[in-house]
């Protein structure tokens, strides 16, 4: 069956602009005018639509995005009050939850961002609550669950974690970082199967309606590989997806053979399971919304911490080394300058030790980094994945970064026409859900850098602005870059799957404040059209 799709501008990144297409089965077979002159059996006339490769995000979360839609829905609420009625409402409605488990709440409503145990009791004081902070670097949790996680005045900080405390020290009810999450979330029931399934299947429903066909899951702990291949083999993972296992700092080497041994089960489904795992993800530091993103100097607030790095220089490069040598892709998260340092000087010294090849390594969110630091980027082929829609201002970069890091390195964080000028290979992730997935509202916001209200009036950092056509571009085929999938993806060109989008207006000649309203007309993945969007 092949299928002409005509009267539309088509844009690739990298081509030349284009009315017509020509698609059979999932594969685009022609473009341009050599599309009209082939035969076809129908013909989609798009009535002047703009078309593009349908989104890719590199850096998100769809499990946990997933488990947060099944839970109290506080994501956006703007008080305290609103989100206890919330929790208190869903707990109403799902009497048998033993553990009430949602986010994302928004930190910067509470200055410092340490919630309250007692406020959450209010709501529910019979069962454990667990809300996650949007930078997912964080939980607020009620009386119960500290109770049952044996959390008191004495429990002293795990390594690299750290309890919010009251002036007696008791714990207020806010954790920070993985080994002090994990004190609280290590007690909760596991999840069943096909809970998670059921989570999984919301994701992927959620992340086309938005027009996005592929996505890397960027943070899969043991258990969770399980709940995609189990996805994979009932048919129900409708989006592509990419994953990267989770290497703790000083616990990695046991699950060596457990990564290994998932990955060789997912290489061995069908193509059509739309499943690879081929990815390990190192958490370098925390969050500058919680003080836990590593930095060269001292936080303002705080000048007797710089931070938090996760890993001992020995132990990341072993563990890079021996992951690199079995053909695993890196992906480090790295937000403070120190954390990004630490990234740059393991990947090059892992670069000397092991033989050439095509890595692409990437470098998540690289929000501040050293000047001299820029270049290295580009000589040692380290991809920069960034989140475009966190390219302004927002209520956590005013509330509760800018206190910690004062003017004058908040304003040099995401330095992404720094970058290009270097050389930088860039692409986009959302890290949804600790932000929006939906790539129409983040497309534009490197290019003005301000609020929705048009705040500040010259743009943040304006100098770092970057043009909608690059932007469009870093969530098209710069990600299928970063995947290896740039001979199948991320261009509208002979040979390439027809994933593609159809939208309304032309992003291109639309003031960028407009962009967020473009509407997408059609989702197209494997030249099969998906649910309209609204």
């Amino acid at each position: 069956m092949k299928t002409l799709f005509t009267n539309a501008t088509f844009w690739s990144s990298g081509s030349p602009v284009l009315s017509s297409m020509l698609i059979e089965n999932e594969k685009i077979i022609a473009v341009g005018q050599k599309a009209i002159e082939q035969k076809h059996d129908e013909v989609v006339d798009l009535d002047g639509a703009f078309v593009m490769p349908a989104f890719a995000d590199g850096h998100a979360h769809p499990l946990f995005a997933g488990r947060e839609m099944l839970g109290p829905q506080v994501n956006g609420l703007q008080s305290v009050g609103e989100i206890v009625a919330e929790v208190a409402r869903f707990a109403k409605a799902n009497p048998d939850e033993e553990w009430i488990i949602g986010g994302a709440y928004e930190a910067a409503i509470i200055e410092q961002g340490d919630f309250d145990a007692h406020w959450l009791d209010d709501a529910v004081s019979d069962r454990p609550v667990v809300l996650h902070a949007v930078d997912h670097h964080t939980i607020w949790v009620n009386s119960k669950a500290l109770e049952l996680s044996g959390i008191t005045a004495a429990t002293k900080n795990p390594e690299g974690g750290t309890i919010a405390r009251r002036e007696d020290g008791s714990p207020r009810g806010t954790l920070r970082e993985p080994t002090a999450i994990g004190l609280v979330t290590d007690k909760a029931p596991k999840r069943t199967i096909k809970n998670e399934v059921q989570a999984l299947v919301l994701a992927c429903d959620a992340l086309l309606e938005v027009g996005i066909t592929s996505a890397v899951d960027a943070w899969i702990e043991p258990g969770m590989a399980e709940v995609y291949i189990e996805a994979a083999k009932a048919g129900k993972l409708s989006v592509d997806m990419s994953l990267c296992f989770l290497a703790v700092a000083g616990q990695w080497e046991e699950n060596v053979d457990y990564h290994k041994e998932l990955r060789a089960q997912i290489e061995a489904l069908p193509k059509s399971a739309n499943l690879e795992a081929t990815t390990i993800k190192f958490l370098l530091d925390g969050a500058l919304s919680s003080g836990t993103a590593a930095l060269m100097d001292p936080y303002l607030d705080d000048p007797t911490t710089s931070g938090l790095l996760m890993w001992e220089e020995d132990d990341l490069l072993n563990a890079l080394c021996i992951f690199d040598d079995l053909d695993f892709q890196v992906h480090l998260h790295a937000i403070g300058d120190a954390a990004v340092r630490q990234g740059l000087d393991a990947i090059e010294a892992m670069q000397r030790v092991n033989p050439r090849r095509d890595r692409r390594p990437v470098i998540a969110h690289a929000q501040l980094i050293h000047p001299d630091d820029f270049p290295r980027f580009a000589r040692l082929g380290v991809i920069a994945n960034y989140q475009p829609l966190w390219t302004y201002l927002d209520p956590m970069n005013k509330e509760l970064i800018l206190p910690r890091l004062g003017q004058e390195r908040n304003n040099r964080q995401y330095p992404l026409r720094t970058m290009l000028d270097a050389g930088v290979m860039i692409c986009y992730g959302s890290d949804w859900p600790v932000t929006s997935h939906v790539p129409l509202q983040a497309l534009a916001v490197p290019v003005h850098r301000q609020s929705p209200d048009g705040y500040p009036k010259e743009g943040w950092s304006k100098q770092e602005a970057i043009t909608i056509e690059e932007s469009m571009t870093f969530y098209t085929a710069n990600v299928a870059f970063q995947l290896f999938k740039e001979k199948q993806n991320g261009k509208l060109e002979l040979g390439k799957k027809a994933d593609f989008i159809v939208l309304d207006y032309n992003p291109l000649e639309v003031d960028p404040h407009k962009v967020s309203s473009i509407k997408i007309l059609s989702v197209y993945k494997d030249g099969v059209p998906q649910k309209s969007a609204s």
